[in-house]
């Protein structure tokens, strides 16, 4: 379900880390329901661009815009950005010690339905969905009430995340190599909730260079990050290039 006006607007984004400036100029459109692929070798500013819309206090946006549904995101906090519809998974999950899984889940999905103007969930409505979205992403229902990815797999870590997708249900979600670490089960996992979701209208910026993954997400752009700039914009054929020659194009594939 994609429609032509952008839910995600993010135009000339530029963004440092300490004293170096990673994001040179990022502009990027992402319609409802629409999913666009990240691709970019290492440092390229994949992670940093997830980062900075999420509003880590680490990276500092010098200039640029970036909407969320015409609201603008870079005035909030960190959590209002959530609330507002944004969600981006880390490339690499952190534990939360002395935080149940469960309670975290439900006290995030709470502050969406309270800023959307909905009604809380209880505690019994709450753990019945999340047991329900934690089978279909064969994430094992005992850690649910664990602490947060404390002594998590590295695949279970990954399911969490989607996990957290599956029950917020935003706007417009980035999901950092969410492939990462998950098995053939897991990959398919993803790409049935990112279709799920996209039907309902929710925006996808995945950053992965998993091309099986790409080819089953079906993606509407296939855009490669270089130097804190978006280098190339194309659709499968740019990501089945890359696939076999790496980040390093051709002068004339790149005119192209």
């Amino acid at each position: 379900m994609t429609t032509t006006t952008p839910l995600l607007q993010v135009r000339d984004l530029r963004v440092q880390i300490g004293e170096r400036t990673v994001l040179q100029s990022v502009s990027l459109n992402v319609p409802a329901g629409s999913l666009a692929v990240l691709m970019g070798a290492n440092g390229s500013g994949k992670s940093t661009l997830g980062m900075a819309l999420a509003g880590h206090p680490s990276y500092h946006v010098t200039g640029g815009q970036a909407l969320l549904a015409g609201q603008d995101l870079l005035p909030l906090a960190a959590h209002e950005r959530a609330r507002a519809g944004l969600f981006v998974s880390f490339q690499s999950p952190p534990d939360i010690p002395g935080v149940k899984n469960n309670l975290f889940i439900r006290t995030a999905l709470n502050a969406v339905h309270e800023a959307r103007g909905e009604q809380p969930l209880d505690a019994f409505d709450f753990l019945a969905s999340a047991k329900q979205s934690a089978k279909e992403l064969g994430l094992p229902e005992t850690l649910l009430a664990r602490p947060v990815n404390e002594g998590f797999s590295g695949g279970e870590r990954k399911r969490n995340e989607l996990l957290q997708l599956a029950l917020l249900q935003p706007r417009v979600a980035l999901l950092d190599e969410i492939d990462s670490g998950l098995d053939v089960d897991g990959v398919r996992a993803v790409v049935g909730l990112v279709q799920r979701l996209r039907a309902q209208g929710t925006g996808f910026v995945v950053v992965s260079h998993y091309l099986t993954m790409i080819e089953q997400l079906e993606p509407d752009a296939v855009l490669r990050l270089d130097q804190g700039r978006i280098a190339e914009t194309g659709g499968m054929e740019l990501a089945r290039g890359i696939a076999r020659t790496g980040f390093v194009r051709p002068r004339e594939a790149v005119e192209a």
